[in-house]
């Protein structure tokens, strides 16, 4: 991902960064999946991606995203729409995907999406978040992860 900007500085940015990085490994390995007709593991990478991207969407939607609606209302907008398509498809491999012939194809499809999306995140979103946001926008991004989480596992404490 990106480093060019200073962003990942922030521990806001790094956090979302970091999630971006486990949802294009991820990507990597549905892609590998699909090619090998495995879409039981296509299923379960899918279900691993929405456990990334869940805290994720919520800390750009609650925090992110409104600190600079009012300077790019239609991008703000564009991307969200985008997480409502990326979110519907991974919301199938909990379901009877197995009986859906589509539902691969149209996963590749919508992961293809998303890894667009995040080069739009990390080459538009955070550098101008960088630029714009004031102390107290940062504060409400920050609140955002608080109450969200990640989806990222969590390292185990050395013993």
């Amino acid at each position: 991902m990106c480093e060019y900007c200073g962003c990942r500085a922030l521990e806001s940015i790094d956090q979302l960064t970091l999630e971006h990085e486990a949802v294009v490994n991820l990507v990597g390995r549905v892609h590998d999946a699909h090619r090998n007709g495995e879409v039981a593991l296509m299923a379960e990478l899918a279900r691993q991606i929405g456990t990334v991207l869940g805290p994720h969407t919520e800390v750009e939607e609650q925090g992110l995203f409104p600190a600079l609606a009012d300077d790019f209302p239609e991008k703000t907008a564009d991307l969200e729409a985008e997480h409502r398509r990326v979110e519907a498809v991974l919301a199938e491999a909990a379901g009877p995907f197995l009986a859906d012939p589509s539902w691969p194809q149209r996963l590749v499809d919508v992961l293809d999406l998303l890894r667009a999306h995040i080069l739009k995140e990390q080459d538009g979103v955070f550098p101008a978040a960088l630029a714009r946001l004031d102390f107290d926008q940062w504060k409400s991004v920050e609140a955002a992860r608080a109450r969200a989480g990640t989806g990222l596992a969590q390292p185990s404490p050395p013993r």
